[in-house]
């Protein structure tokens, strides 16, 4: 059966996604939105899904406030986290490229994303593009720090990077990524020469599995219709997709 790239992802984020109680999903998210919806139909409703400029998956007021005070809590198990630069030790850069203050390039800004690092025990970095100007040796801005000294609490921090290439895992304690495996259609030469940093990688590195039956069928027809409703763009390009 045909997968979309999109339809990949959604089903390898809803993986990575088992078990957790309670996902936040920041704006502008439409692939993990779609794979916290997919990943609490397959729970059984067993996850509160909060989805970020969506007025029918939130029982937020005040988004950013609510999404702050329920991580101090220890009440997100997962976030999502993106960058204009990620390098090898998983910091991230939300500044600019270029060196800082004078950027090159300007970028949003690093708004929150240092404190949800800190707090989120399950984060996933999660950037569609993988290419050298995006997976760099050194990013020219710190916005959140992949790891802290030792003695600094920290529960939270980077555990996946997932790119439209491959997936990835994080050691912490090696300040290192792994490559877990690669997206059909793709190769480990592909995904080293895309990439500015060293990682590690097994000498068969397996293939990421495509979508089960049962959660293609949910992909293409009640998560399509329910990120519709924030994504109406995307949810058609799902459709076309499927198509």
């Amino acid at each position: 059966m045909s997968v979309s790239k999109d339809e990949l992802l959604i089903a390898t984020v809803a993986r990575l996604l088992e078990g957790c109680r309670n996902v936040v999903i920041g704006n502008q998210s439409p692939i993990p939105g779609s794979a916290a919806l997919l990943a609490r139909e397959l729970a059984g409703g067993a996850m509160r899904v909060t989805i970020l400029g969506s007025r029918k998956h939130t029982d937020f007021t005040n988004g950013g406030v609510e999404t702050f005070d329920r991580a101090a809590q220890g009440r997100i198990d997962a976030f999502f986290l993106g960058g204009g630069q990620i390098d090898g030790e998983a910091n991230i850069n939300l500044v600019g490229a270029g060196g800082y203050p004078r950027v090159d390039v300007r970028w949003p800004g690093s708004f929150g994303s240092a404190y949800l690092y800190f707090l989120v025990p399950r984060v996933i970095l999660f950037r569609e593009e993988h290419t050298p100007r995006v997976f760099v040796k050194k990013v020219d801005f710190v916005s959140a720090p992949g790891t802290s000294p030792p003695g600094v609490y920290r529960p939270g921090g980077p555990w996946k990077l997932l790119t439209g290439l491959g997936l990835f895992a994080f050691d912490k304690a090696r300040k290192r990524f792994a490559l877990e495996s690669v997206h059909p259609g793709h190769t480990v030469e592909e995904i080293v020469a895309s990439t500015g940093f060293e990682f590690d990688r097994a000498a068969s590195v397996p293939t990421t599995p495509a979508p089960e039956p049962r959660a293609l069928a949910i992909i293409r027809g009640k998560i399509r219709d329910e990120i519709a409703e924030t994504y109406p763009r995307f949810a058609a390009g799902l459709a076309a997709g499927a198509a």
